[in-house]
């Protein structure tokens, strides 16, 4: 299977010349996805919410390649505050708590402010276990 490379329709995919999804086989590689709605181009102030929607923007990239949250293999979460990870445990368990997929956990500055996640997750189809998307 040749390389697929996905757009989300973010600015920044377009200004900074990356893909939010490459396809590579049976492996995905998602970008590191924050809280944006990219239709409006608008972010929740609420760091919580912005897990919820970096989610939805992960889980609509990764159907869009045939993939789907259930095949997270890994995660990485960024943070620019320590304070906010538990604040997101909830939402973070609703979608991924069933497929438990390994992770790291980081402390970082993002390039935007207004960003409090970024959510970076790699994905392989077809797991002989797979566990079904719980949305």
């Amino acid at each position: 299977m040749a390389r697929r490379l996905i757009s989300s329709g973010s600015q920044f995919e377009r200004e900074v010349a990356y893909s939010r999804v490459v396809v590579d086989g049976e492996w995905a590689f998602v970008s590191g996805t924050t809280g944006f709605d990219y239709a409006t181009m608008t972010i929740s102030e609420d760091v919580a919410e912005q897990a919820r929607q970096a989610l939805e923007n992960i889980r609509a990239a990764l159907r869009e390649a045939g993939f789907s949250l259930s095949d997270i293999v890994r995660t990485t979460y960024i943070f620019p505050r320590a304070e906010d990870f538990r604040a997101c445990w909830p939402v973070l368990r609703d979608y991924l708590g069933e497929t438990r997929p390994a992770n790291t956990t980081l402390i970082a500055g993002l390039v935007d402010p207004r960003m409090r996640i970024e959510i970076e997750v790699t994905a392989r189809r077809e797991r002989a276990s797979r566990v079904p998307d719980p949305r």
